[in-house]
């Protein structure tokens, strides 16, 4: 039976396992995904299972988004713009990088019928999938990014692969109509955003990457001040549907029942 994983550290909040697991069912394939959850040092060797065909498929997660890349043999042009994969497949003997959150982001907009062109974005987070969240802003052609980091370095670093954007100090809230959150900040259910966005006008868009828990307190606090909110939870979906098509050649249907079985 083809084993396919995801990787990442932590790796108890995915359910990535759950979702494909359901596909496979629904798509008749003789396959089982599981979550693993690894160190820095483990990855070399865990990846050579793609190569030794021990492995068919993995997703990543953080924090390994980029430091899986030394790995791999060749990046697709999404990977390669980004610094930053996601899926792992094997194709001609190579060991295959790609980058189907960029997809999965756009998708999940699309999804909710929001206007983003010629919006003002604030994006909060410079590592992991902010990369992906920058390059498919600019596809949906946004007029303004701005990003803030706790360490504003890392922010600034983000300006050699995209020169449009705007750095600003963690704390100073510029005016924005869309909010993401692309930090890890809310996967434990303690943690605090800490920055006030209690003066910003009504009729924002607050966005969290994160989808487990649904509703964290940044989406809360969006909530509580009377604005549009949505957590990670279709992007995933998106993102994974991507996965899917790249390794099975078929595209799994998206529909309610897909989001019911993420909720059992």
């Amino acid at each position: 039976m083809k084993k396919f994983f995801v990787i990442g550290n932590p790796i108890d909040h995915s359910l990535s396992p759950k979702l494909h697991n359901y596909w496979f069912k629904k798509n008749n394939i003789e396959a089982i995904y599981d979550k693993k959850e690894l160190n820095s040092d483990n990855l070399k060797n865990f990846i050579s299972g793609i190569k030794e065909k021990k492995i068919f498929g993995i997703n990543v997660t953080v924090p390994f988004k980029k430091s899986v890349i030394p790995f791999l043999d060749k990046l697709s042009p999404e990977a390669e713009t980004t610094q930053s994969v996601n899926t792992i497949y094997l194709d001609s003997e190579k060991v295959i990088g790609h980058n189907t959150d960029i997809i999965g982001f756009q998708n999940s907009i699309r999804n909710v019928s929001y206007d983003i062109k010629d919006k003002k974005i604030l994006l909060l987070g410079a590592g992991g999938v902010a990369p992906s969240i920058i390059f498919a802003l600019n596809k949906m052609s946004v007029s303004k990014i701005f990003v803030s980091n706790r360490t504003k370095e890392k922010a600034e670093n983000l300006k050699d692969y995209f020169e449009n954007l705007i750095v600003v100090d963690w704390g100073e809230i510029p005016s924005f109509d869309m909010i993401i959150n692309a930090t890890s900040v809310g996967l434990n259910n303690n943690d605090r955003i800490n920055l006030d966005l209690s003066k910003i006008e009504k009729g924002k868009f607050f966005y969290d990457i994160i989808y487990n828990p649904e509703e964290t307190e940044f989406l809360k606090l969006g909530k509580n001040l009377g604005h549009q909110t949505e957590n990670g939870k279709k992007m995933f979906i998106y993102q994974a549907a991507e996965s899917f098509h790249i390794w099975h050649g078929v595209k799994p249907n998206v529909d309610e029942d897909t989001n019911k079985i993420l909720n059992q």
